[in-house]
């Protein structure tokens, strides 16, 4: 992710103020602001001095106190307007046509939560005609090439899906953005994440682990044993993760994909 914030994101973001006295960005879905402020960092060295007006929709009432906690105690942040709605994305879009009065954007980002919306090509579709000139939305998500996507299609149908949340890669989006006529670029960052304690009984680590990857709740206690030892068996093939010192990495490779007005 650093390595896409310090050598990718200055590109993204270079037009997205020219001849504007005030630069817009619109955070959806952020939890507690460490990578908004990373970004906010990034535009501040493209348009020193220039005003920032940062509105963040986050349907979580906690991410929101953290967030503002890390604002409060974050320096050179006297140009930035913070705003925070407490709603999701859609309930976002629904006062927004509701209010007739539509704001645009400079730079939108979506990281990491489409995965918890409905109807991603209305989304997609709402949020873009939200551009201002020059404008751009980056969106993260895993990669098609990921380990996720291989997990989702070889068990999802026999995991406790949450209605909430739904299995989506930059394959699936890339083909919805094509639908739509949207012109866009993706780059795939690579990145691993170590489920070495999977793979250890009596592992607190492990229980968390085991919820994260497969969406359910306690899952180590209650997964039947036949689908348990599967996963065991296939999280530990190369098709979804590597060996290495002793540690087996999860391929965790995301997608950046950027969207231009």
């Amino acid at each position: 992710m650093q390595e896409f914030m310090d050598k990718k994101l200055p590109g993204i973001i270079a037009r997205i103020g020219d001849t504007k006295s005030e630069i817009k960005i619109l955070s959806i879905g952020r939890g507690a602001g460490e990578i908004d402020l990373q970004i906010i960092s990034k535009v501040q060295a493209q348009y020193p001095g220039v005003c920032i007006n940062n509105e963040v929709v986050e349907p979580s009432a906690e991410q929101i106190a953290k967030y503002k906690e890390l604002v409060a105690k974050t320096s050179n942040l006297e140009n930035v307007k913070f705003a925070w709605r407490n709603e999701t994305s859609s309930e976002y879009q629904r006062r927004m046509l509701e209010k007739k009065e539509v704001q645009k954007w400079d730079f939108i980002h979506m990281i990491q939560m489409l995965y918890y919306v409905k109807d991603i090509p209305a989304t997609l579709k709402f949020f873009h005609s939200l551009l201002r000139t020059n404008a751009k939305i980056l969106i993260i998500v895993v990669s098609g090439s990921s380990g996720w996507n291989k997990l989702w299609k070889k068990y999802g149908s026999r995991l406790p899906q949450d209605d909430l949340c739904l299995y989506v890669t930059s394959d699936d989006l890339t083909q919805m953005l094509d639908n739509l006529g949207l012109k866009y670029e993706c780059y795939d960052l690579l990145s691993t994440l170590d489920i070495s304690d999977c793979f250890t009984d009596g592992n607190e680590t492990a229980d968390l682990l085991w919820d994260f990857l497969t969406e359910t709740c306690n899952f180590n206690a209650t997964a039947p044993p036949d689908l348990k030892a599967e996963l065991v068996k296939d999280l530990q093939e190369p098709e979804f993760s590597t060996k290495k010192e002793g540690k087996v990495l999860f391929n965790n490779n995301l997608s950046f994909i950027v969207i231009g007005a």
